[in-house]
């Protein structure tokens, strides 16, 4: 079997159909939107990682591309190893990005979102946030990512208030404050680690 025929086989589970027909939506016009992990916590997500935009690795997987900690290159191993050490349940999260759709520049090569990019992928991110009901927390990894949420949440009253901590991205190009980096990400997840775990609790009781 090709790496990730059996995932995307499971795109359509129960947790995930919703995410990913909104997937489908946004994929209208020829745009290349990554699949929601079937292997993340889909519609009971209490935890929302929010990154930038599809990187280049995953646009050239195709239909096997995937928004998942599972993804090659140094980001992902990093992002998974601080989530698994902070003790977040892969089960309570979604790793998603806030312009859900891969960017380019005039020379056809991957870049961050900017100020219009954000503001075309507020209502995608908005449909997100309305399929996710019991999401407790947001972790922006990113100025944009953060910049973005900020939107969201005052560009008009928001039908919700949640709390959102803001941590750099876990890239290689933060090389320079690598341990200042791994730290903040660590606090974070850590953080809405516990958040999930008591929302939890009170809702069972």
């Amino acid at each position: 079997m090709i790496p990730g025929e059996d995932r995307r086989a499971r795109v359509d589970e129960p947790h995930v159909a919703p995410l990913n027909a909104l997937v489908r939506g946004w994929r209208a016009g020829g745009r290349f939107v990554p699949w929601v992990d079937p292997d993340g916590g889909g519609t009971g997500t209490r935890v929302l990682a929010l990154m930038e935009a599809p990187g280049p690795a995953t646009v050239a997987a195709g239909d096997l591309g995937f928004s998942s900690e599972d993804n090659p290159g140094p980001t992902a191993r990093l992002f998974k190893a601080l989530r698994e050490e902070s003790g977040l349940a892969r089960g309570d999260y979604l790793r998603w990005n806030v312009v859900p759709w891969a960017l380019y520049d005039a020379a056809g090569r991957h870049r961050p979102p900017r100020a219009d990019d954000l503001a075309e992928a507020e209502p995608a991110l908005r449909e997100l946030l309305a399929a996710l009901p019991e999401l407790r927390v947001v972790v922006t990894f990113g100025a944009p990512a953060l910049t973005g949420m900020m939107r969201l949440l005052t560009v008009a009253e928001p039908q919700r208030l949640l709390p959102v901590l803001g941590v750099p991205h876990p890239s290689p190009r933060n090389g320079h404050r690598r341990a200042e980096t791994r730290r903040r990400i660590l606090v974070a997840l850590r953080t809405a680690a516990g958040a999930a775990r008591a929302e939890g609790v009170r809702s069972a009781g």
